[in-house]
């Protein structure tokens, strides 16, 4: 789903509470709009706008590597890796789905869909043989979904039905989240749902949410799962900025159910939502176009623990370290131990 975002530069306003920031650094200036990131061999891995994709050395930013993957200009707001390659897929039509080799950083074509209605949001792997990515609808509504299973690239035949409206944000490639078991996808618009993927019989099921919800703006941007039951969603409206009711919801029971938290009691429109590994879900990271935020009660209060501005996607490097990207940069940040 296209969007729009302002340009607005940053700056610094930290404020302390019971996770406190030590530092924020920039490692990356470049002109260029960020939405997906990986982690790999001590780098940080992007895609962009311009057909640039590249990595920053953590521990060496001031060498960084960019290649170009078409001479068309195109825009990804996907990326995923498995042990071999990376993979990003760009939005509007054609979609050309593309795989790097990690060794040499050669780039290759294998797989196009030239439908006119092509705007894949998300990719994301499962584990090393088994990933999926999901594009708008075409008229008919049925859901299009991706599967790339032993090497190759296919369309997941399936029953569900979006409604008229309903479709995906492209806004951080984190509208897939998985477990061993299962696969959740977000959708948004007129109407924002929870798809949830059986991986040992492929079955979906279809599961309603009490989200914002009804415009084309509306829904949810970024789910992440700790394991088979606890999740948290969060979203809201990119056309509203500050507002924050319904944007913000957890389930226990794996997606079945969703509890709004915080509303109108949070920071507003968020775009990435991240679980601190090993946390089980009581710690976690959200960032926005305006703000960075944290809980560490399971989603169930928020604080704003900076004012950054033109973040879109943010990803954990370890316990203490978080890596943000967006309009034009890449930044570390530090937390305090």
């Amino acid at each position: 789903m296209k969007k729009i975002f302002s340009i607005l530069f940053l700056s610094v306003g930290i404020c302390a509470f019971s996770q406190q920031v030590e530092s924020m650094e920039t490692i990356f200036n470049d002109k260029i709009s960020i939405r997906a990131l990986e982690l790999y061999d001590h780098k940080i891995w992007y895609s962009g706008t311009d057909s640039k994709f590249g990595f920053v050395d953590i521990q060496d930013p001031k060498n960084p590597k960019q290649i170009i993957l078409s001479e068309d200009k195109l825009e990804f707001r996907t990326l995923a890796q498995d042990k071999a390659a990376f993979y990003a897929i760009n939005i509007g039509s054609p979609a050309h789905f593309f795989t790097i080799d990690k060794k040499d950083l050669k780039s290759q074509v294998v797989f196009t869909d030239t439908t006119k209605t092509a705007f894949y949001d998300a990719l994301h792997f499962v584990n090393e043989k088994l990933a999926y990515t999901f594009s708008d609808a075409d008229k008919d509504h049925g859901l299009k979904l991706a599967i790339y299973r032993d090497g190759k690239w296919g369309m997941l035949k399936n029953a569900v039905t979006l409604h008229e409206g309903e479709a995906a944000f492209a806004a951080s490639n984190t509208n897939i989240s998985s477990t061993k078991n299962f696969v959740w996808i977000a959708t948004g618009g007129k109407a924002s749902r929870i798809l949830r993927l059986n991986l040992k019989n492929e079955k979906f099921e279809v599961f309603n949410t009490p989200f914002i919800q009804g415009e084309s703006s509306n829904g949810i941007y970024s789910i992440d799962f700790s394991d088979d039951h606890f999740g948290i969603a969060v979203g809201g409206d990119y056309t509203k900025q500050e507002a924050n009711v319904n944007n913000i919801a957890t389930t226990n029971n794996g997606g079945k159910t969703w509890q709004i938290q915080a509303s109108g009691q949070n920071a507003g429109y968020t775009t990435c939502v991240k679980i601190k590994p090993g946390s089980k879900g009581k710690e976690i990271i959200t960032v926005g176009d305006q703000h960075i935020s944290y809980s560490s009660d399971f989603g169930k209060t928020w604080k704003k623990i900076s004012d950054e501005k033109g973040f879109f996607v943010c990803q954990w490097i370890d316990k203490n370290h978080i890596v943000f990207a967006g309009k034009n940069r890449i930044a570390v940040m530090t937390l305090k131990g």
